[in-house]
This record gives structure tokens, sequence and C-alpha cells, in this order.
């Protein structure tokens, strides 16, 4: 009998990528005409980016740098989930973005919904916050990869360990 083939499905960030964009928009902060003698922060901490500013629109501006770093690394946009802009000390604002690390249960459900109505003769199960795809062909397994490239699921997805 044949070994089944399998791959990885899941939704990740690599974390130096990340801090390298952060300390880029630091520099950047740091060299800025508008940003300077202003109050400008941008924390870097687990899955959490803090930002804090003087004002909505500088606020904005920062995440935007941020998000220029991150598509010159290559890095997914979609990770980046913005908070609520909330008021702070001293007249600033404050948010706090979330790096979303995985997927979602309701998102996994909708993928292995999706290749089960493929119809392909794979199995899809849910594993903690990734989806693992087994099947006996690969060319099985290599269109399963691009009817999940076709689709929009709300999160960047990446395959990995195809075995």
């Amino acid at each position: 009998m044949a070994k089944d083939s399998s791959f990885d499905v899941v939704s990740q960030i690599e974390k130096q990528e990340m801090d390298n964009c952060v300390n880029q928009v630091k520099k950047e902060l740091e060299q800025r005409f508008d940003f300077r003698g202003s109050v400008a922060e941008l924390e870097l901490a687990d899955n959490e980016l803090k930002l804090a500013a003087e004002d909505e629109y500088k606020l904005g501006a920062i995440l935007d740098m941020l998000r220029v770093r991150m598509a010159k690394r290559e890095l997914p946009l979609r990770c980046l989930d913005p908070g609520k802009i909330e008021p702070a000390a001293k007249g600033t604002v404050k948010q706090v973005v979330t790096i979303q690390q995985g997927i979602p249960k309701e998102k996994a459900k909708a993928i292995i919904a999706a290749i089960k109505a493929s119809k392909l003769k794979v199995t899809a199960q849910m594993q903690d916050d990734q989806v693992r795809v087994t099947g006996a062909k690969k060319d099985d397994l290599q269109a399963v990869i691009q009817l999940l490239k076709g689709d929009d699921f709300g999160v960047d997805l990446q395959f990995v360990n195809m075995r």
C-alpha cells in the first residue's frame, strides 16, 4: 500500500521579519520632518503592536508606514487586525493592532467544507490553528492547493510540510 502524502495549511508570519519592519518604521519616525518633536511610538510585543501618536492622522500614518514595510518584505497585510483608537494621556491617542497567527476555527471549518465540496479524494482535518490535508495522490493535493489559492477565506494562507 502506498503511503499517503500530506501538507498543512497555515496562516503565520515570520516574527523576525515583523521585528525588522517595526525597527525600520521606528527609524523612519525619527527622521521624518512631520514627526519631529511629536509623540509617535510603535512597540512590538508578542502578537500585538502598540501604537501611540498625537492625533488619529499620525496614528494612521504610522500604520501606513508599517504596511509599506511589510509589503516590501512580502509579509501578508491581512494578518494585521487594527483595534479601536482610544484617547491616551496628554491629548494623545493609542491603538492596539493584533497580529493574527494561525487559522481561526470558523475559517478552518470553511476551508474544510470547501475541500469536501471539491469531491477530491483527500481528507482534511483541523489541528489546533492549522488544517492538515492528506491524500493518496500528490496531484489531488496540488489541486487542493490551487482550489484554496483561488478562494478568499479572509486569512492569508501558506502551504507547508508537503510530504
